[in-house]
This record gives structure tokens, sequence and C-alpha cells, in this order.
């Protein structure tokens, strides 16, 4: 039988305001078609669909749009551009706390789900733990309940950095939201229910590469980052992954976007 696979380009990136990257130089577009991808998903939107709907320069030829907003205005919002034809689409996972907040497009294609995730932040002195954490089960338990019916693809900002590796100044920042012992077991949890860190399994011991910095202190430009936009994929599939990439060249956002590239 003829061998069917074909590789598909996906990237992520937390706009911090999409209506802000639109006026950035690059703009979102002009970054856009530079990537080319197959799935091109966006965290941090800051829209509601009223808005969306003004918007000029994103309507993206061969592609479809998914969009998920927050009821509050100005915060969250995810959004995911495919050339695909989703089969069908799901933005809550049943986590009353936060399913409001227009955190998740979990889109079903023929060959895998593909879901965007923008993960609640712990906020100062983890005033928000109990909800991030809360968010964190129930999403952990959405993402196992797809996985039963095809293999899943979950990018996005999931607002932690796992180890001491995945920021600059690990020790300084013991214990702050991004970097809580709670948040990194919590996010350990996600891994061992069966999900892979798709860039640190191919890049196991490179140092300094993240993806969010801090717009005080010339953060970006002293690379003093962390890594919190990932890429998972089911365990079962992470033999497929043929590239993972951080984009830190691309600028227009506290975050740079991330990219995967797998055979399925």
């Amino acid at each position: 039988m003829p061998d069917t696979t074909h590789e598909h380009r996906l990237i992520s990136w937390n706009v911090n305001g999409l209506r802000a990257t639109l006026k950035k130089d690059p703009s979102f577009p002009q970054i856009f078609e530079q990537m080319g991808a197959d799935v091109f998903a966006i965290q941090e939107t800051k829209l509601q669909d009223h808005q969306r709907l003004k918007l000029k320069d994103i309507e993206f030829p061969g592609y479809h749009q998914t969009w998920n907003f927050a009821d509050r205005k100005g915060y969250s919002g995810t959004a995911v551009f495919s050339r695909t034809e989703p089969l069908q689409v799901i933005r809550q996972i049943g986590c009353e706390v936060a399913d409001d907040e227009g955190r998740v497009c979990a889109l079903e294609f023929p060959e895998y789900w593909f879901v965007n995730v923008y993960t609640p932040n712990a906020q100062d002195g983890l005033r928000r733990i109990d909800t991030r954490l809360a968010w964190d089960d129930a999403y952990r338990m959405f993402l196992c309940d797809l996985d039963k019916s095809k293999p899943v693809i979950t990018c996005g900002d999931f607002n932690v950095a796992h180890q001491e590796i995945d920021l600059k100044n690990p020790a300084s920042n013991r214990g702050n939201p991004g970097f809580s012992d709670e948040e990194r077991e919590s996010f350990g949890k996600l891994l061992d229910a069966g999900f892979t860190d798709t860039f640190r399994a191919r890049h196991p011991d490179l140092t300094g590469a993240y993806s969010w910095w801090s717009y005080r202190g010339r953060a970006r430009q002293n690379n003093t980052g962390w890594r919190i936009d990932y890429f998972l994929v089911s365990d079962r599939i992470a033999s497929q992954v043929t590239g993972a990439s951080i984009y830190n060249e691309i600028f227009g956002s506290d975050h740079c976007p991330v990219g995967l590239t797998i055979e399925l």
C-alpha cells in the first residue's frame, strides 16, 4: 500500500493582543505568511467577536478560522487558522472556574486532535493558584479523553517553566507564578498522563531556549527568558515528530512563536 503520511507544519504564538500585533512591523499577516503553517494557533487575542469582525488583514485565503472569546472584554482568547476544515470544534473543557475565558480551541482533524490552550496564570503571590490547578486537572482529563479516540497535539502558552533548564534564573524565581512547585508538579502530571514535551525531547540539554521575556529590565536583549510555550503530543506519535523549534528572532509580542513538524 502507498504511504499516505505527510509532514504537518504547526505554529503556536501568544500574540499578547492581536490588534497590537497587527500594528507592528513586521505585522501579524506578514509573519503568518512567512511561517507557511498548515495550522497556526494564537493565544491571548484579547478580542471579542464584534471586534474581530472589524479587523482587516486577517482573512487568509485557504485557511479556516476557529475562534474562542472570553466573556470579559480585552482578556484572554484563542484562535486557530487551519488549511483543513475541522470535523468538529470544542471550546470548553468542563472547568467551571475558567471556561468562560476563551482559553481553548480543540479541533478534530482526520488524523489527530489539535488543541490550542491559554492556561490561566497563577498571578502574583499565587493568588489564583487554586483556579490554575483546577484548570490543569480538568485540562489533563480533557486531553486524556480526546486521546482515546485519536492522537492529540496540544500547543499554547502553558504558563509554566517545567524544569530549571527552562528559565534563566531558576533560583530567584522558585515559588513565583510560573515556577512554583505546584505548577511544575501539575505540568509533570500532564506529561506522565501520556504526553511528550516535543522541544525538550529533541533538545534535551539545550540551554538559553526561551519563548517569553518580561518587558522589564532589557530581558529580551539579555535573553533573560522563560520557556512556557509548548507543543505536546500523545506519546504514541512522539517518534513521528521531525522538528521542534523556537522562533526567537520573531518579535511583535513578549512571546515568540514555537513550532512543530510531524509526519502523520
